[in-house]
């Protein structure tokens, strides 16, 4: 879709500089691709890892494609450690690796780290900075109010060396960018720096939270980084409304809130206001919720969340909240790049696409079949496509080569091609490849379910019980969503079946056995709730397999989904279900991670 110049000329003159800069960057799509791709080459010339492949120098693509190895992170594991261990020599990158940034992503149970250089800041600002002046050709009028996000740092450790790790938002957040940004009246928040700064988690939604209320006829739009994460806000204002009501009301904070700067800062805003207090209170004390928010915040225009991949699900709940409105998703990003944005940010959810940007970072794409595995006719890889040469209506898994030492890495995406802007490609996002169970950040794959389930069953051995089958499912009705896991049990002696008390612990054994993004969302985040076994009754999944037959399925193929979604298979688990059990108690987790030589 073309930017409309008479549009845009309307835009003030900062929007339309950014606008056409789209235009230009997307224009010549190749050249600026061959362009970053010489970059990084020639400055990276004499890092160990390039000299390995002896490029000498070389910075042409074909060279490059020919000489440098597609990897995954356990092909680098080896390398990322060193520098996290101290070794501070050219390894990856010619300039010196500033921090990690943690991915969502897990290997061997552990956040992946992605290396970053200073000026990485540099470029995820620029596309941050392309935000508003797209919304403001769809959404006139947003500098006349203010934003409510719910936004939130992690927890952020040092490794043996003395890099900090943290994930992307949270590096941004505390960013001289972020922190003392020049006053722009498109990008004014409710939130005080020092709210979203805190990291108590439970004083940085309450204060942020508070001063939404109090701003409430400010309030344009309506947002956090996930779905699941404006919904857990929601579900916190139920909870907590009768305390910030009494705030509001009396002008005084909540004891709760603990943190002295925070609390210093609060002071300047909470001031008795009975008025307010009392509608909230009526609002928040009527026995429907159905659209909360625009009760609320009446001026809200539309919601900016995430709800592509994994957060579509809670579309609909957003719609019951809202009344409906837009659900914007502005761009795509990742801890081991900033990508780009959504250049129409009111079309449906369903039809949300990226366009990228080629001076990010060097992209290509491997080809997916049908069947979404790699597409190969010989047992040589395939040759990857590069941005410009994309198809549409094709999917691909996308890989990227960065200026701060990712070369050939394969991110994990699939991505779908609906067309073109100027010459550069526009990306749906399918999903992340083996990723079976999300609520959140959080990605479980099949073999850690596996092992989890295996950990599990040990408790289950004294009691001479096995588990003949299983399944999982992501439920998200629940906020915050949670793990439901169906075990189907062979219970040898009935006389000595494990009691509740022991499958309880069997939902406490398999959280300890996930990753640590897992167990972090579940301690630290709050935003996954206790995990859920649902034992169902003998011969539930040899229903189970009729059903799927009877739909086409193949008898000598099939074999026991391990994650289910679709609506009739989960009813017919949950109809079959005799007992429910929850995790007692949260995992174990800390900030620090496993060190390794």
């Amino acid at each position: 879709m073309a930017i409309d110049s008479g549009i845009a000329s309307t835009a003030c003159e900062k929007h339309a500089k950014a606008l056409q800069f789209i235009e230009e960057v997307t224009k010549n799509c190749n050249a600026v691709q061959q362009k970053v791709l010489a970059e990084i080459l020639s400055r990276n010339a004499e890092t160990e890892y390039l000299k390995r492949y002896r490029l000498n120098g070389i910075t042409d693509r074909d060279t490059y494609k020919s000489k440098v190895p597609v990897i995954t992170y356990d092909d680098i594991q080896p390398e990322i450690q060193r520098i996290a261990n101290g070794d501070f020599s050219p390894i990856l990158c010619s300039k010196p690796i500033s921090e990690f940034l943690t991915s969502s992503g897990t290997s061997a149970g552990e956040r992946k780290l992605m290396p970053t250089i200073r000026e990485d800041m540099d470029r995820r600002q620029l596309l941050f900075s392309l935000l508003m002046p797209i919304m403001d050709l769809y959404m006139p009028g947003l500098d006349e109010g203010k934003a409510l996000y719910f936004l939130f740092i992690k927890a952020e450790t040092k490794t043996p060396g003395g890099l900090v790790a943290r994930p992307v938002l949270t590096s941004y957040y505390k960013s001289d960018q972020f922190k003392n940004a020049p006053y722009d009246p498109y990008n004014v928040k409710t939130s005080p720096i020092e709210a979203i700064l805190c990291p108590d988690s439970f004083q940085s939604m309450y204060t942020q939270m508070l001063c939404g209320l109090y701003d409430r006829h400010q309030v344009l739009r309506v947002g956090a980084i996930f779905a699941s994460g404006l919904l857990r806000a929601i579900r916190f204002l139920q909870l907590n409304f009768h305390q910030l009501c009494r705030d509001i009301a009396t002008g005084t904070l909540s004891p709760k809130i603990t943190d002295s700067i925070l609390r210093t800062h609060m002071s300047k805003i909470v001031k008795p206001n009975q008025e307010l207090a009392e509608f909230v209170s009526h609002q928040c004390s009527k026995e429907s919720w159905e659209g909360i928010i625009t009760r609320i915040w009446p001026n809200t225009k539309y919601l900016e969340v995430i709800v592509t991949g994994a957060m579509a699900q809670y579309i609909p709940t957003l719609d019951y909240y809202s009344g409906g409105l837009p659900k914007v998703c502005t761009m795509y990003a990742s801890s081991e790049s900033f990508f780009g944005p959504n250049l129409s940010p009111l079309c449906d959810p369903s039809e949300v696409c990226y366009t990228i940007l080629p001076n990010m970072a060097y992209f290509e794409f491997i080809p997916l079949e049908d069947t979404g595995s790699v597409s190969s006719r010989s047992s040589t890889p395939p040759r990857l496509i590069d941005l410009a040469d994309v198809e549409v209506g094709k999917e691909y898994e996308l890989v990227i080569t960065t200026y701060a030492g990712l070369y050939r890495y394969r991110v994990g995406d699939v991505l779908y091609v609906t067309g073109f802007h100027n010459s550069a490609p526009q990306f749906r996002f399918v999903r992340r490849k083996n990723v079976l169970l999300s609520i959140e950040s959080d990605k479980t794959d099949e073999a850690e379910l596996q092992k989890a389930v295996e950990n599990a069953s040990l408790l289950l051995q004294m009691y001479n019980t096995s588990i003949v089958e299983y399944t999982s499912y992501a439920d998200t009705k629940t906020i915050p969503g949670h793990y439901v896991i169906y075990w189907e049990l062979m219970v040898k002696d009935p006389a000595n079946s494990p009691s509740h008390e022991v499958l309880n612990q069997c939902c406490l054994a398999m959280e300890e056995s996930l990753n640590s993004v897992y167990r972090q969302s579940r301690v630290a985040d709050n935003s996954i709730g206790p995990l859920e076994i649902r034992v169902v009754k003998n011969g539930t999944f040899e229903e189970l397999m009729d059903y799927a037959i009877s739909r086409g399925a193949s008898f000598n193929q099939y074999k026991a989904p391990r994650c289910v979604n679709f609506t009739p298979i989960v009813e017919l688990l949950d109809s079959r279900v005799m007992s429910t059990h929850f995790s007692p108690s949260l995992p174990h987790w800390t900030p620090e991670r496993r060190r390794c030589s």
